[in-house]
């Protein structure tokens, strides 16, 4: 099945999360306001999943971690292992492009102060599993985030009693293999619970498992 099947630019699922966008639309009709599609190379062998667009990030351009502090380190990051063709995320129209690695979300749209109620990150965990089922080629999924992580072990019907989320933890789940990380949230990097160094090793070990 295409990746593009899995992806609904008109779902409203979630009253909350559709009247909160609809807000937002009026406040900023220049914005995307909508579910945000995954992002990079289709036959990927490693897929990242953080956990929603930020409000003047992927949910202002449509594209994940692009326009905002978020994706700061994370395209630097991929750049210098050569998973991404330039080191910063701008816009859907600035050329970058992923090699072997693709970007999604446990939630689709933007929730008010970036945090999904638990229903909402269960209601959209169809798609996130859609997407795995669509795409058997990434051997590892490296989570950014303890919901992305459950969300994560959700989409493949696994408990997450099973698999505690701790930064740098590896989880073996039969033919993959899903990565812990913090987060690389403005929090995270400011206050330096995720440093450039901490990430490098994540990064590194994903595309050592991939590869």
């Amino acid at each position: 099945m295409p990746m593009n099947h899995v992806y609904d630019p008109a779902c409203r699922r979630c009253p909350r999360l559709s009247a909160f966008l609809d807000e937002v639309a009026h406040a900023h009709p220049d914005y995307h306001c909508r579910p945000v599609p995954a992002f990079g190379d289709p036959r990927a062998r490693w897929l990242i999943v953080g956990l929603a667009p930020g409000m003047h990030g992927a949910n202002r351009t449509g594209r994940p971690f692009t326009g905002d502090h978020a994706g700061i380190l994370l395209y630097a990051t991929l750049h210098r292992f050569g998973f991404a063709s330039a080191a910063t995320s701008i816009a859907r129209d600035d050329g970058l492009q992923l090699r072997g690695v693709r970007i999604s979300n446990a939630v689709k749209c933007l929730p008010p102060q970036n945090k999904p109620l638990p229903k909402e990150i269960a209601e959209c965990n169809g798609y996130l599993r859609a997407e795995l089922a669509a795409s058997p080629q990434p051997r590892v999924i490296l989570a950014l985030g303890a919901i992305a992580h459950a969300a994560v072990l959700r989409a493949l019907g696994l408990k997450a009693a099973a698999h505690r989320f701790a930064h740098g933890a590896c989880h073996e789940l039969g033919a993959r293999v899903l990565l812990d990380s913090y987060h690389c949230s403005r929090y995270n990097t400011q206050t330096r619970r995720l440093t450039p160094a901490m990430f490098e090793r994540v990064i590194a070990h994903a595309a050592r498992l991939a590869a």
